[in-house]
């Protein structure tokens, strides 16, 4: 990773933190988009004491409930003039109810909404320097749907803990990844989505108790959840593969769903008309 520039979304925790953390180790310039200063300060002060000072982090404000947030984070970066190898689209959360400053309900508006945007907005600095990649973590919860309510994610979070609103967000997750590689055919930028594992991590900060106890039964690290985002990011092995889904570092069948070519392009044109 030596030279290249990386952006992770979500890096002051979990598995965005382990993410940012061993990119920067090895060699990558890396910025970490987060909500808080705060928060992201110690994640920058480990990167730099296991580094002995050498490793290149850097701190961007992004939160990606909010469009306006999103744009600002993509204009920061892109006042920098670098290349942008490699795109992490990490940050998510589950259980959390209500609508986002944007207008869309929360989960889907911050897992996808915000990543479509800033993908989008970063998109010419991701191809002039390809060979890129887009790593996008979803979860094997996307199968527990079989669409995407195109008028319910406008409304807030009905379901109980939230689960089916970020079933859809994940499966959208597929879905763009999908479409962005057919998208981005022939341009040297290559498209990844995966299930990281059920991990142990903030993302399960908003589910109600004892949901919030029994789900986080026999779940994986930070550090055991990050290493297939690592794997996308920076294996030899999969320089030629685009628009996959990973498990395990293993490419995998996602459901039916996640494979419908129709649905990951009516959800592209939506994504367009909302963002604009």
């Amino acid at each position: 990773m030596s030279a290249k520039v990386a952006l992770v979304t979500g890096a002051n925790t979990g598995i965005g933190l382990v993410t940012a953390r061993e990119l920067a180790l090895q060699g990558a310039h890396v910025f970490l988009a987060c909500r808080s200063l705060q928060k992201t300060q110690p994640v920058l002060d480990e990167i730099a004491e296991q580094s002995g000072g050498k490793a290149k982090a850097s701190f961007l404000p992004l939160d990606l409930a909010d469009l306006d947030s999103v744009r600002e984070c993509a204009n920061r970066f892109l006042e920098q003039d670098l290349p942008l190898h490699l795109l992490i689209c990490n940050a998510g959360l589950a259980g959390a109810k209500g609508k986002t400053a944007s207008g869309f309900e929360l989960t889907f508006g911050t897992c996808h909404v915000g990543h479509f945007l800033l993908t989008q907005l970063l998109l010419e600095s991701i191809k002039r320097a390809a060979p890129a990649r887009i790593v996008v973590v979803a979860s094997k919860m996307h199968a527990r749907v079989n669409t995407i309510d195109f008028e319910a994610v406008h409304k807030p979070t009905r379901s109980f803990g939230a689960l089916k609103e970020y079933s859809v967000a994940k499966l959208a997750n597929i879905l763009f990844a999908k479409e962005l590689a057919r998208q981005l055919e022939g341009s040297g930028v290559n498209t990844y989505s995966l299930h990281p594992g059920v991990v142990a991590t903030d993302v399960w900060r908003s589910l109600p108790w004892p949901l919030d106890k029994w789900i986080k039964r026999s779940m994986l690290t930070p550090e055991e959840g990050a290493a297939t985002s690592l794997y996308c990011a920076t294996s030899d092995a999969v320089s030629g593969q685009s628009g996959l889904y990973y498990k395990k570092c293993k490419v995998i069948e996602p459901s039916a769903a996640a494979q419908d070519s129709t649905l990951a392009k009516k959800l592209w044109d939506a994504s367009q008309r909302w963002v604009r």
